[in-house]
């Protein structure tokens, strides 16, 4: 039993330690960080446009419609925080949600 329960924790172990390294901030995988940095700012600009109107102290231009939901400001300030991972794919889908074309990388 104890053997078990030794190459289960064995097993576990490199699962903990990829939960944790994904959960840092930075580009997503193959984006440089410049490049995350551009993408989400495009992805912001066409999210104000066309979904929200969100502020210009968010990141947006100012302009569009209503007021933007609260995981697109989430998004929003993860990307100007550098954690473009975290904001791209939240963008992404906020914009398909509203069925706004979603801009190549």
């Amino acid at each position: 039993m104890a053997k078990l329960t030794h190459v289960l924790g064995l097993m576990a172990a490199p699962l903990a330690l990829a939960a944790c390294t994904q959960t840092a901030g930075g580009p997503p995988p193959g984006m440089t960080a410049a490049q995350g940095a551009a993408y989400c700012s495009k992805l912001t600009t066409v999210y104000s446009e066309y979904v929200a109107g969100v502020s210009t102290s968010m990141g947006g231009v100012g302009r569009g419609g209503g007021q933007s939901d609260i995981d697109a400001r989430v998004a929003i300030a993860q990307c100007q925080d550098g954690n473009t991972a975290a904001g791209i794919p939240v963008l992404q889908r906020e914009l398909r949600d509203n069925k706004v074309e979603v801009p190549a990388p």
